[in-house]
C-alpha cells in the first residue's frame, strides 16, 4: 500500500526540481497527481514518464482563471482534490532593497504570494466537497529570517507563512490542514543561477553552503519527503505550523574554526 493510495493531488511547479521530485514520489505512493507549470515541453515528458497516476496541464498560477480550469480539470479527470502543494515560485536574490524596481517585486509577489493564495482559494472549496485535505505552501528559510538582497523573495516566503496559518484557522473546520515546509539550500535548477539567468559559479555555491551545518544543499526528494508526509494521514494532527528543513541553517553561525 502506498501513503497516499486514494487521494488526488495538485502540484504546481511540477516540471521539474523540487515539484517534479513531489509529483513522482506522490505518484509512486498511490496518489493521482495533476502538476501544471509554464515550462510545458518539460512538464509533458516528466507526465509520460510517470505514466497514467500524473498528468500535466499548463497553469500560470498567477490567473484565477487557469486556476478554476486546473481545478475543474482534476475534479474531472480524477475526482475533487483532497490534497494541493503550492510549489511554484521563482528567486531573485543579490540585489538591494533600493535597487529592486517595482516591477521585479511585483513579479516575485505575484507569483510566490498571490499564486499561493489563488491556489488556496480555488482549491479549498473542491477540497471541502472532497470531505477534506491537507494543503502544503512550499515556503522558504526566507519565510522565518530576513537575508540581504532578497527584499521581494523575502517578503512573499514570508507571506506564504502568514496565509498557512490564516488558511489553517479557517479550513480546519472543513477538515483541511494547512501546513508550510521551509527548505533552505536546495539543488534545484531555480537556485542554478542568477537573476540575469547566468550560471552561479562553484565558488559562489560553495560559499554559499557553507552556511549550512550539514554542508551542502538538500537533494529535491529529500523535501519532497516532507510533503509526502504532511499530504499524507500520517501527519493528521498537524496544521497551521512551519517544518524546516534546511541542513541546520537557522540553527546560528557556523564557524569554522571550531
Amino acid at each position: 500500500m502506498g501513503r497516499l493510495d486514494g487521494k488526488v493531488a495538485i502540484v504546481t511547479g511540477g516540471a521539474r526540481g523540487q515539484g517534479e521530485a513531489e509529483v513522482r514520489l506522490f505518484a509512486a505512493e498511490g496518489a493521482k497527481v495533476v502538476f501544471g507549470d509554464v515550462l510545458h515541453d518539460l512538464g509533458k515528458a516528466v507526465a509520460d514518464d510517470v505514466g497514467p497516476n500524473a498528468h500535466y496541464l499548463p497553469l500560470d498560477v498567477t490567473d484565477p482563471e487557469a486556476w478554476q480550469k486546473a481545478v475543474a480539470e482534476t475534479t474531472s479527470r480524477f475526482g475533487p482534490p483532497n490534497v494541493l502543494v503550492n510549489n511554484a515560485g521563482v528567486l531573485m536574490f543579490g540585489v538591494s532593497m533600493v535597487d529592486t524596481s517595482l516591477e521585479d517585486y511585483m513579479r516575485v509577489i505575484n507569483i510566490n504570494q498571490v499564486g499561493v493564495f489563488l491556489g488556496m482559494k480555488y482549491t479549498a472549496p473542491a477540497m471541502i466537497e472532497a470531505g477534506g485535505g491537507s494543503i502544503v505552501n512550499i515556503s522558504s528559510t526566507n519565510g522565518m529570517a530576513g537575508y540581504g538582497g532578497t527584499v521581494a523573495y523575502t517578503a512573499s516566503k514570508f507571506a506564504v507563512r502568514g496565509m498557512t496559518k490564516n488558511a489553517a484557522l479557517e479550513l480546519g473546520q472543513h477538515g483541511i490542514r494547512v501546513n508550510s515546509i521551509h527548505p533552505g539550500g536546495v539543488e534545484t535548477p531555480m537556485t542554478a543561477r542568477d537573476n540575469l539567468g547566468d550560471a552561479i559559479t562553484e565558488e559562489d555555491q560553495d560559499a554559499a553552503y557553507a552556511m549550512i551545518p550539514l554542508g551542502r544543499p538538500a537533494q529535491p526528494p529529500e523535501i519532497a519527503h516532507l510533503a509526502l508526509y504532511l499530504a499524507s494521514d500520517d501527519s493528521s494532527y498537524s496544521t497551521g505550523a512551519e517544518f524546516i528543513a534546511d541542513g541546520g541553517m537557522l540553527a546560528g553561525v557556523v564557524n569554522p574554526e571550531v
